[in-house]
């Protein structure tokens, strides 16, 4: 499994890039072709055979239209996505003087396996939360939230910068962009065609004549539906086709880097259910450490779920799982407030203090309370010395 992760599975992930670059642009030919479809469906009188030849001229016609489109599309991904997905989320850049704690964690754990230490971003928000994003060394950046660095210990955040590094080291990172961008494209260019075929539609409905209603143009509509909606599913499958599988392996280079599987289980246990971003889209939860929005059961997650991954990191790294932990609501200083205090921390009301001193330097003793060196009290009795007790070479008394 760690050879796996290492090596196969980085490989593997530079095939897909490959291969999802190569499938987004047959998926905008698909797209193409089905509006070229509906538009000559719309507009000429015809059988099958000929829309489906017209619009197959109208597909080469469009091709090179529709490639420079795509590049550019690519280009604008490759340069400006993180600033795009910084505008969904809020996440600002922090430098060290901002974030000396988090800087001085992620650092250590670059330096002990030579990686080159990535840009950090802070989302402040309540949320649990982290992702990394980028597409070479230079981009590369993890976010985290607020929320996960004010509840989480050191050897949790250390674990959960591990994950993140994982998925930079690995390539997750620079494959799940590539998902997010083919996404993006894919449902551009379905609603597009979709607002073109119903605003012609609608215009066509009224001014052609009922004997050009008929022919090939319900056929070719259906069809053209058919492709719209078989291109929109595959670029959602593309992104469940990435594999759960890099989650686990992630979770296994966190124990790898920090030697702690009981820090990494803490940490997801504390994230589970608690890592919703407020105003991010699912392609930018699809990033993160944990995702919980889930439909259909586990058909359609993205991560696998917290317990199987716990119950991975116990049964091959050794871990201990601790079950579900309840955290406070988020400002609540309950946590604080039951801390054991110290005999120099300050004292609440109800709490035993220090005796206060007299003006000698003694504590000043309430009656009574005196001890075998205290000053007697105004007033108060001598104390008498106690009965000499018999030691074993001492006076015996008389016999």
């Amino acid at each position: 499994m760690a050879a796996y992760g290492l090596y196969s599975h980085i490989q593997s992930n530079r095939r897909r890039s490959f291969v999802l670059l190569a499938g987004l642009f047959l998926l905008i030919y698909v797209l193409v072709y089905a509006g070229a479809l509906v538009a000559a469906a719309l507009s000429i009188n015809a059988d099958l055979n000929t829309l489906l030849q017209i619009a197959w001229i109208d597909l080469i016609q469009a091709a090179p239209f529709a490639t420079v489109g795509t590049l550019l599309w690519i280009v604008i991904a490759y340069y400006f996505h993180q600033s795009m997905i910084d505008a969904i989320t809020g996440g600002r850049e922090v430098q060290r003087t901002d974030e000396p704690r988090l800087y001085n964690l992620v650092e250590n754990l670059c330096i002990s396996r030579g990686i080159a230490t990535p840009k950090l971003k802070v989302i402040d928000s309540d949320a649990l939360n982290a992702f990394a994003t980028g597409m070479n060394a230079k981009q590369y950046s993890i976010t985290v939230t607020s929320g996960l660095l004010n509840r989480l210990n050191d050897a949790e955040i250390e674990s959960v910068l591990g994950h993140e590094l994982t998925h930079i080291r690995n390539g997750d990172v620079r494959m799940m962009v590539i998902a997010v961008v083919i996404a993006g494209v894919v449902s551009f260019f379905v609603e597009l065609v979709f607002r073109l075929w119903f605003y012609n539609g609608l215009s066509f409905r009224g001014s052609r004549s009922d004997d050009r209603r008929g022919g090939g143009a319900g056929a070719a509509i259906l069809i053209a539906i058919g492709l719209l909606v078989v291109a929109y599913i595959l670029s959602f499958v593309i992104r469940l086709a990435l594999s759960r599988s890099r989650e686990f392996l992630a979770d296994a280079g966190s124990v790898e880097l920090t030697k702690n599987p009981d820090a990494m289980i803490s940490a997801l246990r504390k994230i589970e259910g608690r890592g919703e971003l407020p105003g991010a889209t699912s392609a930018v939860m699809e990033m993160c450490v944990d995702n919980p929005r889930a439909g259909f059961g586990e058909l359609f997650d993205t991560h696998p779920s917290v317990d199987k991954r716990v119950a991975a990191l116990v049964k091959f790294a050794g871990g201990h799982d601790p079950g579900p932990i309840a955290l406070p609501p988020p400002g609540d200083d309950a946590a604080d407030e039951a801390a054991p205090a110290g005999p120099w921390s300050d004292q609440t009301a109800g709490e035993t203090s220090i005796p206060p001193l007299s003006p000698s330097g003694a504590p000043d003793n309430p009656a009574g309370s005196g001890g075998p060196w205290s000053n007697p009290q105004p007033g108060s009795a001598p104390v008498a010395d106690p009965a000499p007790q018999p030691r074993p070479w001492g006076p015996h008394g008389d016999n």
